[in-house]
């Protein structure tokens, strides 16, 4: 560790909104672009992300880490014990005076505030609480505020933090106990999942408690998340799916993050990734968890343990379509609205467009595309009065065919269709599709 040295306000911010950028339990690029000094801006610099409000709103949040010292050393973390990286701390202070500066400046609408474990988990969220009260009760601000619960911190602190935030969140780290013992083993799953479920079971008391009271204090009004790794421990998509669903039914979360893991240490007990952090699967995981949340799926209809990895090449919804061909095609002025959801190309505001629409009219695919269905998607698996928009295979290699690959998808143009002609080659490329040894290498990204 380095020798501490005395530092500027600016400097702590520096090196606290960079060692920030892992924790992805919020909406933002993780990309790198530097600006070139002629336009505006560039992606390089950590300090301010964007998450979702409920209603749609994008929210500048201003990221930072109390704290980058840490008496843990996760292996996968850059901020663990061991690593010889400059360390500082804000104080609470300091806290307040850069989140209502930002705000007054119109950079921020709300605070991310994240923090490694200094000295204890006790001590540590004690000055998260103390720098929550100064900034609500001292500055009277009132915006938005995430912060982050620390595991192994008591539930008297992790409850005062809950009538200071609007969000909470408490890393899930692993998706199973296995691997957090592997890489995280200072930590437990008893000590993240205590104080969700006291987040749980405050939030539905603080329910009770307003009614009664409309001035009440809120609890956690707008939930709690929770972040997984993806890719450190050789966990499938399909554990981790069930995990997230697990954790939606047991604890009522808002939202499930995955964070692809990016190999910062050298370590023997950390996989290789040679085609970099899985982005793809990260993607597909995302993709996944949206139909959980929002379209009526459930984990086991999406994989099992025959197919433990998502398709590298189709879309979950997409994926999972052309293996159950024996629901389509699905008329579109008959249907109901869950079997509309499970549609690719329709989604959860199409649908509801078409049950609108179909009251009065009998719909056309020249109307569902205005209503904002994908058609390039949709057309394989739908009918408008009892007609296909194109004559078109109901086959599953026919279809995968096309949705994977650009050439091969139905053209809208002046005759609706166009042709292409077969090669000698068409064959061996589909045909076999992706071998089965290469579906979990592509999927972590070492493909």
């Amino acid at each position: 560790m380095r020798i501490q040295e005395e530092k500027t306000l600016y400097e702590k911010l520096k090196i606290l909104t960079d060692a920030a950028k892992y924790d992805v339990a919020c909406t933002s690029s993780g990309t790198s672009r530097r600006g070139d000094g002629i336009g505006m801006g560039n992606c390089e610099q950590a300090g301010i992300c964007h998450s979702f409000s409920a209603d749609g709103r994008c929210i500048s949040l201003l990221k930072i880490l109390f704290t980058n010292e840490c008496i843990y050393d996760c292996k996968y973390c850059i901020n663990r014990r061991s690593n010889d990286v400059e360390r500082t701390s804000f104080t609470p202070d300091e806290i307040c005076t850069l989140t209502m500066e930002f705000y007054r400046r119109n950079y921020i609408e709300g605070l991310f505030l994240s923090s490694g474990v200094l000295i204890s988990p006790d001590y540590t969220m004690e000055l998260i609480c103390a720098a929550l009260e100064k900034l609500r009760r001292e500055y009277r601000f009132q915006g938005y505020i995430h912060v982050k619960a620390i595991p192994g911190a008591s539930l008297e602190l992790v409850r005062r933090a809950g009538f200071l935030a609007d969000r909470m969140s408490i890393n899930l780290e692993l998706p199973t106990a296995e691997g957090l013992r592997l890489l995280a083993p200072h930590k437990t799953r008893e000590k993240i999942l205590t104080p969700m479920r006291l987040i749980q079971d405050r939030s539905r008391e603080n329910c009770q408690e307003i009614q009664l009271y409309r001035n009440a204090p809120r609890f956690v009004p707008a939930g709690q998340s929770t972040q997984m790794i993806i890719g450190a421990t050789p966990e499938t998509d399909y554990q981790i799916l069930n995990v997230a669903e697990n954790l939606y039914q047991k604890f009522e979360l808002k939202r499930v993050f995955y964070s692809a893991f990016v190999k910062v240490n050298e370590d023997k007990s950390l996989p290789a990734l040679p085609g970099g952090p899985p982005l793809l699967r990260e993607h597909r995981l995302y993709q996944a968890d949206w139909l959980l949340r929002f379209y009526g799926f459930k984990a086991e209809e999406l994989l099992d343990e025959r197919r433990p990895f998502f398709n590298v090449m189709l879309d979950p919804k997409e994926d999972w379509a052309v293996r159950h061909l024996e629901c389509f095609p699905l008329e579109i002025n008959r249907a109901p609205y869950a079997d509309l959801l499970r549609v690719p190309g329709i989604g959860v505001k199409s649908a509801r467009r078409i049950l609108s629409a179909r009251r009065s009219t009998k719909l056309t695919f020249q109307d569902l595309k205005k209503l904002g269905v994908v058609m390039k998607r949709a057309v394989y698996f739908i009918t408008c009065g009892g007609r296909m928009m194109y004559p078109t295979k109901l086959e599953e290699d026919y279809i995968v065919r096309n949705l994977t690959d650009p050439k091969e998808r139905i053209r809208f143009g002046s005759d609706g269709m166009s042709y292409r002609q077969m090669t000698l080659f068409d064959d061996g490329v589909f045909s076999t599709g992706v071998r089965q040894e290469e579906v979990l290498p592509a999927a972590v990204g070492e493909l």
